[in-house]
């Protein structure tokens, strides 16, 4: 059973209160901008996992029957006293691992290109929690082999892990402020909102998932302060809504600092270094400017005229195409979503340059209409012709009315 997909409704659910909550309030928490590209994130992690996520299950189940110290039949793990103690064991010996891959995912260059995806959001709702790296999978397997190595079922650490992540889901709102005795104790928004901030003294700064004693114990632990209010998102900002870039951007700075240093031992240590270092002579060459948070001004490019309602229809669609996806991969496996995801990834990236206001959006979301639609609908056995046709002719209709409309507006406004 896949604790998070049956969580997934809810989740939506909850983003849609707190949407609500948040527009007769006027808090101003939601930008649509911004909303639907932590969820084109979010989408693109989910879906690229179903190709990745066998990596870490084959790591860990090979030290768990090659090593493990300790053989722990999956009865142990029943509702007597002493199978509630192993289930409660084995949850803070996740979230234990989780805090250690946390806080380096934060310490070192190569982990954070990874993370950093989820930190870019400079807006901070429930959306937020869902904007997932694509790329985690390559070393956050690591920090969990422990767990495995004392002998812990893989059937019980995926269910804790799924407990951790969903538990994680609440904490990313301003809508709940302060808790009082809770927030010594757990992660709660309070103690994670200042995980996301980019302010100075809140920087590399609670990184527990369900528990913040492991940040009063290890020294990395900072309470939100009132005169001191959480400027979200990152020194070196996104400053685009491409879900793909997102993932790739710190991986292409990393890159750029490994080329144009000149000793070998610097091009290799500018990705396992601390986060932010450079080599001398790169930092020499191509200065970059620090953040002043002082004029901190959040990234904020809409769509042109008449396409922020094609741009959330089409978001729509894509959110409807990846459920489906989601219910076809358990049915089916592999084969039966990758040319949907192929499809849904070329929608994600059309619908980023369309609310960015591109120049070439329209020709790019044509494209997709007019080729990779219907040649993906071809190549997908049991495809619904009619709903592919029907979904075609209505976004070009569209389509063609918004171009024909921004015209005439053009017009009206020489």
């Amino acid at each position: 059973m896949d604790l998070i997909a049956l969580a997934v409704p809810f989740f939506l659910l909850a983003i849609v209160i707190e949407l609500v909550v948040n527009r007769v309030r006027g808090s101003g928490y939601f930008r649509a901008n911004d909303a639907i590209n932590s969820l084109s994130a979010g989408m693109l992690s989910t879906t690229t996992g179903y190709f990745t996520k066998l990596l870490p299950l084959i790591a860990w189940g090979f030290v768990l029957q090659n090593f493990a110290l300790i053989d722990m039949p999956l009865s142990w793990f029943d509702a007597s006293p002493r199978g509630i103690a192993l289930w409660v064991t084995a949850a803070l010996a996740w979230d234990f691992c989780y805090y250690w891959f946390h806080r380096f995912s934060h310490e070192i260059s190569v982990l954070w290109a990874a993370h950093a995806v989820h930190h870019q959001s400079e807006d901070y709702n429930l959306t937020t929690a869902l904007r997932q790296t694509s790329t985690g999978f390559i070393f956050g397997w690591i920090f969990y082999l422990p767990i495995f190595l004392a002998g812990f079922p893989l059937e019980v650490i995926v269910a804790v892990n799924a407990v951790n992540l969903i538990y994680q889901f609440w904490v990313h709102t301003q809508t709940v402020r302060r808790l009082g005795v809770l927030d010594y104790i757990f992660v709660t928004p309070s103690n994670h909102r200042v995980h996301h901030a980019q302010n100075e003294r809140y920087i590399d700064k609670n990184y527990g998932g369900m528990l913040i004693l492991w940040d009063r114990m290890f020294g990395t632990f900072q309470d939100e302060l009132e005169e001191d209010p959480v400027v979200f998102g990152v020194r070196k900002p996104l400053a685009n809504w491409n879900p793909f870039w997102a993932n790739l951007q710190v991986y292409d700075y990393l890159l750029f600092d490994a080329r144009h240093t000149k000793r070998w031992r610097d091009k290799i240590g500018v990705w396992f270094r601390r986060t932010g270092w450079r080599p001398a002579d790169v930092e020499a060459e191509f200065p970059k400017a620090r953040a002043d948070l002082d004029h901190f001004r959040k990234f904020d490019a809409r769509p042109g005229p008449g396409l922020q309602a094609y741009v959330m229809a089409q978001f729509l669609v894509s959110l409807v195409l990846a459920l489906f996806i989601s219910a076809w991969f358990a049915e089916s496996g592999l084969e039966a979503v990758l040319v949907p995801c192929l499809l849904l990834w070329a929608q994600l990236w059309t619908i980023g340059l369309l609310n960015e206001g591109r120049g070439y959006a329209v020709r790019a979301e044509l494209v997709r209409l007019l080729l990779l639609v219907p040649v993906g609908a071809a190549l997908q056995p049991g495809a619904e012709w009619p709903v592919v046709i029907g979904y075609v002719a209505l976004s070009l209709a569209w389509l063609g009315y918004i171009i024909i409309y921004s015209k005439q507006l053009v017009k009206e406004h020489t």
